[in-house]
């Protein structure tokens, strides 16, 4: 019954790419904190590409929004972005494999796009770009600071970097992001943003903040190192 009571909690996760291990352990790590309170789960995209299990953090992800579909969200980014480019445009998938399709590939043992599993490509098709609650924007790249708050153009909210980065603007509510990863394992925690990319597919942690209402900004962050 306390549970029930509690202040709820969100744990919004920053770019997995292919980092399945990392994201268990770090899925029992939020468990654990949580300790039974009620939770969301906000995922900011780049499941996929260049780590070495993409297949399986997808069937993680599914499985979780299957099991919680009004307690979980999963985002798209830009990887998942380029993975459906590269079905639509003649000529996509090579842009696609030199930024870590071909991994991929390798995880769901197959050799072409095409040839994905049918489910799969339609889920990560159905992917929204954006998320929000009373005091955040949840998305993978970004907004454009010269745009309304939420930015409309959706190629802006998958794969923005500059000048959003650099501009501190105030869009109504914190953005929290992944996308750029950051160095020293740190997320990047600025006035009006988050950025949550820790680097995990180059050996730094994978990394979630965990935000409550009382705040726009993370409370504290849970992170979780290869090995």
């Amino acid at each position: 019954m306390a549970g029930m009571c509690a202040e709820p909690l969100t744990y919004a996760v920053g770019d997995i790419h292919g980092c399945a291990d990392q994201l268990d352990r770090l899925l029992e790590g939020i468990e654990t904190h949580a300790a039974g309170r009620p939770r969301r789960l906000v995922f900011l995209g780049d499941y996929i590409d260049r780590g070495p299990a993409s297949a399986r953090v997808i069937e993680t992800l599914r499985k979780l929004h299957w099991r919680e579909p009004d307690s979980v969200v999963c985002l798209m980014g830009n990887h998942e972005a380029m993975l459906l480019e590269s079905l639509r445009t003649p000529g996509a998938d090579a842009h696609w494999m030199v930024n870590g399709g071909l991994a991929t590939l390798d995880s769901f043992g197959v050799e072409e796009p095409a040839a994905l599993p049918s489910d799969v490509l339609d889920w990560i098709e159905a992917l929204p770009t954006l998320h929000a609650d009373a005091r955040r924007w949840y998305v993978h790249a970004g907004f454009h600071p010269a745009s309304p708050a939420p930015d409309p153009d959706a190629r802006n909210r998958l794969w923005i970097r500059e000048p959003f980065l650099t501009e501190d603007r105030d869009f109504g509510r914190h953005v929290v992001h992944g996308h750029t990863p950051q160095g020293g394992g740190r997320p990047e925690v600025r006035a009006y943003r988050t950025n949550l990319d820790t680097g995990a597919v180059y050996g730094g942690p994978l990394t979630a903040g965990v935000f409550t209402d009382r705040a726009a900004a993370a409370e504290t962050f849970l992170q979780v190192r290869f090995g």
